[in-house]
């Protein structure tokens, strides 16, 4: 049974990529914690039955926001109205990604430069629109999705592991950057996560991998979810610049 604290309790958050997979698992738990949570997808009308039911069995306020992460102008007035509805964002987690499998001489310069669209820069772009408001409160968490393969790197996926690895090197900067005004900035670092999604390509391709976790499975999307609460909550008050590894003692 898992239990439940309130811990983020009345915090605004802003959640991206919450349609499934780790994102959704993100914003179930924070709305389970008390938190008001803001939860993104790009299909219009996809998270309205979904943020109800969640919204009324936790008793909190859960509000879609239908935006593409990498629409600057998009994601500017997503801002501006939770500042106008909420008067703050205390959570912002960018979790909103795309994901390839290739090797070095595959590699699709195209597909590569969406990729960085999607995770590096619409990640940055939000982060500023976010610390312009944490930094008038003067409070604020930052958490971003990075994954293993950023910081240990993988064979097959240099694109994915080199956007990864943007992540990784942006949060450091903008935590000392973003410290003086006390908002964190950390990332969360998963290794195989039993999404929906990647359960399938992980039977299809991966299986001879679960060889390569320590703890002998793939992690739960709800496992890297509470690493997030604890990094939103007033527990990691003092954490910054962090890339914390939710990976099971994963080594490839």
């Amino acid at each position: 049974m898992k239990t439940v604290s309130k811990i983020l309790d009345s915090k605004v958050c802003l959640i991206t990529g919450a349609s499934r997979g780790i994102g959704k698992a993100i914003a179930e738990r924070f709305a389970q914690e008390g938190a008001i949570v803001y939860a993104n997808a790009r299909e219009e009308g996809s998270l309205d039955t979904w943020a109800t039911s969640c919204a009324k069995e936790h008793n909190t306020v859960v509000i879609p926001l239908y935006f593409d992460v990498t629409d600057a102008n998009l994601a500017k007035q997503a801002i501006i109205k939770i500042k106008k509805e909420q008067q703050r964002i205390d959570i912002l987690v960018n979790n909103a990604g795309l994901v390839s499998y290739e090797l070095l001489a595959m590699t699709n310069v195209e597909k590569l430069r969406e990729m960085f669209e999607v995770n590096v820069i619409a990640m940055i772009q939000l982060m500023q629109l976010a610390a312009r408001i944490m930094t008038r409160q003067k409070n604020g968490s930052i958490i971003n999705i990075s994954s293993i393969v950023g910081v240990q790197g993988v064979k097959g996926q240099l694109s994915y592991s080199a956007t990864k690895g943007a992540v990784n090197a942006l949060t450091k900067s903008a935590a000392k950057e973003l410290a003086s005004d006390n908002i964190r900035v950390n990332a969360i670092a998963p290794g195989m996560v039993e999404t929906e999604r990647f359960k399938k390509v992980f039977d299809e391709k991966f299986s001879h991998r679960i060889e390569d976790i320590a703890m002998g499975r793939l992690a739960k999307p709800e496992e890297i979810a509470n690493a997030c609460v604890f990094l939103g909550s007033d527990l990691s008050t003092y954490i910054s610049g962090q890339i914390l590894g939710v990976d099971g003692s994963t080594n490839f």
